[in-house]
């Protein structure tokens, strides 16, 4: 038998390593994604593959990649959290307000960044926490519960601001947005902590397995003595608390929170999902994926606005990018 030479051994090597590649379940999208900043890159004669302006594309897709995390979760287990904008919006205006002056005359003196903020995550677990319980105990549509609940944060927001944009928060606020760990923003580091514990629960616990075994057929799940109100209820929660942290990233990058603040943002978390490849079935998908369609919507984001294209042009293609994304998840669960 002749002997194999080195160079043939590397090359067999080469091809098994691809072959494990494109076997994840990932592999297409890193593709696209690869795709997607090559055609950007000379669409835009270089500008978008810069490492300041993809250092800036992390640091835009930290809000929405933290929320999108939480949409994960209830994705998953064939749920849906559209009270994820309104929410972080009443968060971002509530935590804003007891940081600045607005609720001066009723506390005395502005609430101190280590009060807020912890404020800000229990409200966030809270209204997570009642829309868990409405799906799980009540067994109410997760789409109706989750859409009143919009409609009822963002009224909430409004009372609090009264329209009014707010402003003259600490400086001890920023260094959550606008600091650095040596080259790398903190609210990056934020989100890539909070995607490494996610994963490492989704995919390396019983509780992880649990929302998969929920979202695949909730039925077997009870029958196999999962306690499936109890990883519905959740689910939900995770989602608010995520929600909420990302108000926190956000009024700490701007200092400021308003009614147009985090607008659409439940929107982009759905679209980064099921880009991502988590169906909305339930059960089929995985973190990274979702990870991945977060840099995908980013990176386009970030390429339009680099391009000087209308923002209407966004909205246009995330809806189509959504309304791929479901049809692909319809075809491949059909087949």
């Amino acid at each position: 038998m002749p002997a194999i030479s080195n160079d043939e051994q590397k090359a067999s090597g080469a091809l098994e390593v691809a072959k494990a590649f494109f076997r994840h379940e990932s592999a297409t999208l890193i593709v696209i994604l690869v795709g997607i900043i090559t055609a950007l890159a000379i669409m835009t004669k270089g500008m978008v593959i810069t490492p300041r302006n993809l250092m800036n594309v992390l640091l835009q897709s930290s809000v929405r990649g933290v929320a999108s995390i939480g949409q994960t979760f209830v994705i998953l287990t064939a749920g849906i959290d559209v009270s994820i904008g309104g929410l972080a919006l009443m968060c971002a205006v509530l935590g804003a307000s007891l940081m600045s002056d607005s609720f001066a005359n009723i506390l005395g003196s502005p609430v101190a960044v280590y009060v807020a903020i912890p404020i800000m995550l229990l409200v966030g677990l809270g209204v997570g926490a009642a829309n868990g319980m409405s799906v799980s105990r009540l067994r109410m549509p997760a789409l109706i519960v989750t859409l009143a609940m919009w409609q009822m944060t963002r009224g909430g927001a409004y009372l609090v601001c009264k329209g009014a944009t707010i402003m003259s928060l600490p400086r001890s606020l920023a260094a959550i947005g606008q600091g650095y760990v040596g080259p790398v923003p903190v609210p990056v580091i934020i989100f890539v902590a909070v995607a490494v514990i996610s994963y490492f629960v989704l995919h390396h616990t019983t509780f992880g397995r649990s929302v998969y075994a929920v979202g695949g057929n909730a039925a077997s799940a009870w029958l196999s003595g999962i306690n499936v109100k109890a990883i519905l209820f959740s689910v939900y929660g995770i989602s608010g608390f995520l929600a909420a942290l990302a108000a926190v990233i956000q009024i700490s990058r701007t200092m400021s929170a308003s009614m147009l603040s985090l607008t659409g943002l439940e929107i982009d978390t759905i679209a980064a999902v099921c880009v991502g490849g988590v169906s909305l079935a339930g059960g089929r998908g995985t973190l990274i994926g979702a990870v991945i369609g977060v840099m995908i919507i980013g990176v386009i984001n970030n390429g339009m606005n680099v391009m000087g294209l209308d923002p209407s042009y966004q909205d246009l293609v995330k809806g189509a990018i959504i309304f791929t994304a479901v049809a692909v998840d319809v075809v491949r669960r059909t087949r």
